[in-house]
C-alpha cells in the first residue's frame, strides 16, 4: 500500500493573461485529497481521472496496462467539488504520486505536472512553492521562495462550475483587454514576495479578482470589497475558474469571528451560506 496527499486551493491569487498567455498561482491551502493505491480489485466509487492516471504512470514507468486492474484506489476528499478549489488537480496528482511510490519510483514536479496536464488543465498546487504556471501546456513555472502566514476566510457560493465548462467559454478578447492589469497583479505579487509584504499581496489578487469579473463575476462583489475595507483585510481572491471567494487576513490583527458573524448575518450570506477557515498551506505532494 502507498498513500499521498495534494492540497486544494482557494482558487487563484491571480489569473489572467501574462507573459503572452493565460496563466495562474493557485492558492494551496491546509485541505487534503488522500489517495491510498494498494494491490486489489479495483472499486465503483473510484473517481475517473484517478483510473486514468494511474494507467499513465504504469505506461509510464513501463509496466503493462493489465497491471491497471489489480491495483485498487481509494480515496479520503472532503474538498468541494465544482467550485474552484482545485479538487480534480489534488486527487490527480495525489493518484500520481501513490502510484509511483507503490512501484517504488519517485517522481519529480516536472513529471507530475507532465502527466497532469495530458489529463486536464492543471492547479500550481501540485508545486511546493507559489508558482506562476500555464495551467494548459506547463510550459512557464516561475516558483518563489516565499512561504507567508496567511489566514483565508473561504466563502463558498452554492453554485458549481465544472472548470472544463469554464475553458469552453470565450474568454481571449477580454484576457487580452485585461493584460495590463494583470500585468500589474503579476508585478505587485513579485513585489510582495520579495518584500513579504501581504498588503502588496492583497492589491495582487484584488485586482486579478476586478478582472475576473468581466469573465466570471461573483455575486455581491461591491459589498465584498466593502467588507475587506471596512474591516482592512489585505484584500480578497477569487476563484477565477470556480464560484469561491476568499477573504484574505491575519488572525493576530483581524478579528475572523466578527467577520464571519457579519457575513452571515448580511446580504452576502444569501450568495455565500457556507464559510470555511483555512490557512495558506504549502504547495506539493505529501
Amino acid at each position: 500500500m502507498a498513500e499521498a496527499s495534494c492540497p486544494a486551493s482557494c482558487g487563484e491569487f491571480i489569473q489572467g493573461w501574462i507573459n503572452g498567455g493565460e496563466k495562474l498561482i493557485s492558492c494551496p491551502i491546509n485541505w487534503f485529497s488522500t489517495v491510498e493505491v494498494t494491490e486489489g480489485t479495483p472499486e465503483s466509487s473510484e473517481r475517473p481521472r484517478m483510473r486514468q492516471a494511474l494507467r499513465i504512470v504504469l505506461k509510464a514507468v513501463g509496466y503493462s496496462d493489465d497491471v491497471s486492474k489489480l491495483l485498487r484506489i481509494r480515496f479520503d476528499s472532503t474538498i468541494p467539488v465544482a467550485k474552484g478549489m482545485a479538487s480534480s488537480t489534488a486527487d490527480i496528482a495525489a493518484t500520481i504520486v501513490a502510484t509511483a511510490r507503490l512501484l517504488k519510483k519517485r517522481l519529480s514536479e516536472q513529471e507530475i505536472a507532465n502527466i497532469c496536464l495530458q489529463i486536464e488543465p492543471t492547479d500550481s498546487t501540485i508545486f511546493e512553492a507559489l508558482t506562476l504556471f500555464d495551467h494548459n501546456n506547463g510550459k512557464t513555472q516561475i516558483g518563489h521562495n516565499w512561504s507567508p502566514k496567511l489566514d483565508i476566510l473561504i466563502l463558498e457560493s452554492d453554485a458549481r462550475l465544472i472548470t472544463a465548462d469554464y475553458h469552453q467559454i470565450d474568454r481571449r478578447q477580454t484576457l487580452l483587454a485585461n493584460a495590463e492589469k494583470l500585468e500589474k497583479a503579476w508585478c505587485y505579487f513579485q513585489e510582495a514576495a520579495q518584500n513579504n509584504n501581504l498588503y502588496k499581496l492583497g492589491e495582487a489578487t484584488t485586482l486579478s479578482a476586478e478582472a475576473s469579473q468581466q469573465i466570471l463575476p461573483k455575486p455581491a462583489f461591491h459589498d465584498l470589497m466593502q467588507l475587506v475595507d471596512k474591516h482592512n483585510l489585505y484584500g480578497l481572491n477569487v476563484a477565477h475558474s470556480g464560484t469561491v471567494v476568499g477573504l484574505l487576513f491575519d488572525n493576530r490583527q483581524h478579528d475572523v469571528e466578527k467577520i464571519m458573524s457579519e457575513v452571515k448575518s448580511s446580504y452576502l450570506n444569501r450568495h455565500y451560506p457556507q464559510q470555511h477557515y483555512c490557512l495558506l498551506a504549502a504547495g506539493g505532494i505529501r
